[in-house]
């Protein structure tokens, strides 16, 4: 799942402060990029819990993070191509 989130602020050389969408708490991260001040950027994490009564869902980002279901949304995740051959000759 991924989550939106706005840069509010460098805290660290290495760690920014960021604004998650209906999470009301402060959240930082660890950026070596060089990201500005109101820039938009994705975090990404693995569902732990939904809440379908109260519209939440909970997702692991290091922290738990319990934001609004329609802040997130799915991404897919990487799959490396299958393989035609094997590594290696069979032997008989």
């Amino acid at each position: 799942m991924a989550i939106t989130a706005t840069v509010r602020r460098r805290v660290t050389e290495d760690r920014v402060s960021v604004s998650i969408p209906s999470y009301g708490f402060p959240h930082s991260i660890i950026d070596h990029t060089k990201v500005k001040r109101g820039q938009q950027i994705e975090l990404r994490g693995e569902i732990t819990r939904i809440d379908e009564e109260g519209g939440r869902v909970t997702i692991a980002m290091g922290p738990l993070v319990t934001v609004d279901i329609d802040r997130v949304r799915l991404v897919e995740k990487h799959r490396p191509p299958k393989r035609r051959k094997p590594l290696r000759d069979m032997v008989d």
